[in-house]
């Protein structure tokens, strides 16, 4: 069992990833390097290599299946998760795993947006898109989480070998914030200073496409994670639309004694009905997700005395 896993999960990284494996050796010397390479075309994984990378492969593409597959394969007190395009500091890496083994953290996000990222980047709907996942997020879930969608991470044992991985993109990073704060883990917001990516290497992010995935990404977890809030703003908005629908209907009728709308009487009931419907299916899946709470604690407990028992092997 390693110490300390820095995992980079790695697509056509090669303008950087020389500089990035260095950093990270000189700052964790003790550590253990992983590059994943996710199908590059380019000459990412053999500079990696050179650098003193241990450099394993997923075929799957998507920054979700690299790391799951890391997860999966990687056994570590603790997990550093960085990319590999020279934007994320090295030198901040000691301070984010001391977190770990100090603070029994089982989270440590790297906080761009309360330091340089506002100046660094240059690409304004990223901006806009972190501002607003994280506002999102925030109010949702209650917490106060700093960044979002930073992919500069330290993570507890605990928290690796509990977290599902399921999505397979760029929306990974919520799904592993708001499956901490849902299960309510130690999670620590560190600044970090953070650089745009230099000359040479591009992003692999699409603004559009996978911001909307992040959005459909946070309205499944708040379902998931917080089922009773989710279907009674559905069971509200179908209940008011049944009031506005029903008012008029009513009130003619108790003014005339007749009903000469009964398309718009028939669906203000069925949107009444619908409305209850929600509201139960909440309840109902709010029961459920307490018996899921409990068997995470549980499986919280089996993760500690397999982790004591690969400390003493």
């Amino acid at each position: 069992m390693d110490k300390i896993a820095v995992l980079i999960p790695c697509y056509n990284e090669a303008a950087t990833i020389r500089q990035v494996v260095s950093g990270f050796r000189a700052q964790l010397p003790d550590a253990v390097i992983y590059v994943y390479d996710n199908n590059s075309t380019d000459d990412t994984a053999t500079i990696a290599a050179e650098a003193g990378a241990i450099v394993r492969y997923e075929y799957k593409q998507g920054k979700g299946n690299v790391i799951r597959r890391m997860f999966r394969e990687i056994d570590a007190e603790c997990y550093l998760m960085v990319d590999g395009d020279a934007t994320y500091p090295a030198d901040a890496a000691p301070a984010m795993c001391q977190y770990i083994f100090d603070r029994q953290a089982d989270m440590v996000i790297g906080d761009r947006l309360s330091s340089t990222y506002f100046q660094e980047n240059k690409r304004r709907f990223h901006s806009f898109g972190n501002r607003l996942v994280r506002y999102t997020i925030n109010r949702l879930f209650h917490t106060n989480i700093r960044d979002i969608m930073t992919g500069y991470r330290a993570f507890s044992y605990h928290f690796v070998k509990t977290f599902p991985v399921l999505s397979c993109g760029f929306e990974l990073e919520t799904e592993m914030t708001i499956h901490a704060v849902s299960r309510d883990l130690n999670i620590v917001n560190h600044i970090i200073d953070y650089k745009d990516r230099p000359q040479g290497s591009e992003s692999k992010l699409n603004t559009c496409r996978d911001g909307i995935l992040v959005f459909l990404m946070i309205l499944r977890l708040w379902k998931d994670a917080k089922p009773l809030q989710f279907f009674s703003a559905i069971a509200a908005f179908l209940l008011l639309v049944s009031i506005i629908l029903l008012v008029p209907v009513f009130l003619e009728y108790f003014q005339t004694g007749l009903v000469r709308r009964f398309p718009t009487l028939f669906v203000g009931c069925c949107g009444g009905l619908a409305a209850f419907q929600a509201f139960y299916s909440g309840l109902q899946l709010s029961t459920y997700n307490k018996k899921a709470r409990s068997d995470f604690e549980y499986q919280l407990k089996q993760t500690t005395e397999e982790l004591r028992r690969k400390k003493g092997e």
